[in-house]
């Protein structure tokens, strides 16, 4: 996964709440006539050529990228705030 920031292309209002998609692969041995579950074997995960994120708002799921991309777009800027209610020695 990157330390890049993301930003939801679907949204376009989430930039913190994500969630990544895993896929596995697991054997199973069905009978053919009752459908009735025979033999289970280990659930392995499945390589990925790329991570797939799920926005935490809408639920929207895309490649790592899409969201690092629409990040890259719209970029969000950190800025210094000044407290009015801070006095300085008198």
């Amino acid at each position: 996964m990157n330390d890049k920031p993301y930003f939801c292309p679907n949204c376009r209002s989430n930039r913190v709440k994500f969630r990544r998609l895993f896929s596995f692969a697991q054997p199973f041995q069905k009978n053919a006539v009752t459908g009735e579950l025979l033999v289970t074997g280990d659930a392995e995960p499945l390589p990925e050529a790329e991570p797939t994120i799920e926005c935490g708002v809408c639920g929207f799921a895309g490649g790592e990228l899409r969201f690092v991309k629409q990040a890259e777009r719209e970029p969000r800027f950190e800025t210094q705030v000044v407290s009015a209610y801070i006095r300085e020695n008198d």
